[in-house]
């Protein structure tokens, strides 16, 4: 396979993650990924910089996606309206790729404690990005810091219910996220 062959990207999070489900995170090499996805060594760097970063690819692209649906939520919606625009922007962006490689990426990440690692960094960027896109409609601090937190855990457990979920279904991963959005609200609020 050619070195520019379209899909290049999306082949070697595959790869990846055939091969640390296979063999373990440590034990692969960023050539054997290379290799298993058809390109070189060097197309690896020109989308990574690293083996560890293919499991967060898109982050930058998540956290845009939040921020944009929460600063076009309607100008009354509270906070956990404004985050919950942000999950229906971000969940559209998930597709069948995602949902497919999603157990096999939980199992890689769960057997490696650099992994496990990164993937936390990557839950506080992301509830950063809520944070600070609520911080800019005039929601104070503490108050959007909660809705962030609340819309990280909302997206990882919906995420977990879609991606685990009956493929049969037909839901679509902003049904799931919005239903731990609202299950987390009612939660909180018998904290009392």
């Amino acid at each position: 396979m050619g070195r520019w062959e379209p899909g290049a990207r999306e082949r070697l999070v595959v790869a990846a993650v055939d091969l640390f489900t296979e063999q373990g995170y440590d034990a692969t090499t960023v050539a054997q990924i290379a290799e298993r996805a058809g390109v070189t060594k060097s197309t690896f760097f020109r989308y990574f910089p690293d083996k560890r970063e293919l499991l967060v690819a898109g982050q930058e692209t998540l956290s845009r996606l939040l921020a944009e649906g929460i600063a076009e939520a309607p100008a009354a919606a509270s906070p956990l309206q404004a985050v919950a625009v942000g999950l229906e922007r971000v969940s559209g962006a998930m597709g069948p790729l995602n949902r497919e490689l999603a157990p096999r990426l939980k199992a890689a990440v769960a057997a490696s404690t650099e992994l496990r690692a990164r993937d936390a960094l990557k839950s506080v960027s992301l509830a950063a990005a809520m944070a600070t896109a609520l911080v800019a409609r005039g929601v104070p601090e503490s108050t959007a810091a909660i809705a962030g937190e609340l819309g990280v855990l909302a997206f990882r457990r919906g995420f977990a219910a879609w991606s685990e979920g009956d493929r049969a279904d037909g839901d679509e991963l902003a049904h799931h996220t919005l239903a731990a959005l609202d299950e987390l609200r009612a939660a909180s609020a018998s904290l009392g």
